[in-house]
């Protein structure tokens, strides 16, 4: 879950220093589905009761959000490549 989850912002971080919009797409892509593992991790964790309640899902509430600006941003830059 760490790796993912801290994976999510060196991908984004790559992707600012894309060297084309392509790049920039891809790098991107790797970052959301670093984010939907991350998500799922927390979902695990969640389910089997590891740490308190409210926790995990606060914070599956945040990766549900961070999925969707990475998806928006993604959809962004595909349409303005044309």
């Amino acid at each position: 879950m760490v790796r993912a989850g801290t994976s999510v912002g060196a991908h984004y971080e790559e992707a600012r220093g894309a060297e084309s919009r392509a790049d920039f797409v891809h790098k991107l892509g790797v970052a959301l589905k670093e984010c939907r593992e991350a998500r799922y991790w927390l979902r695990v964790v969640h389910r089997a009761k590891m740490i308190p309640d409210d926790l995990p899902g606060a914070l599956i509430l945040k990766a549900n959000e961070l999925c969707a600006i990475l998806g928006q941003c993604i959809l962004t830059a595909k349409s303005r490549q044309d």
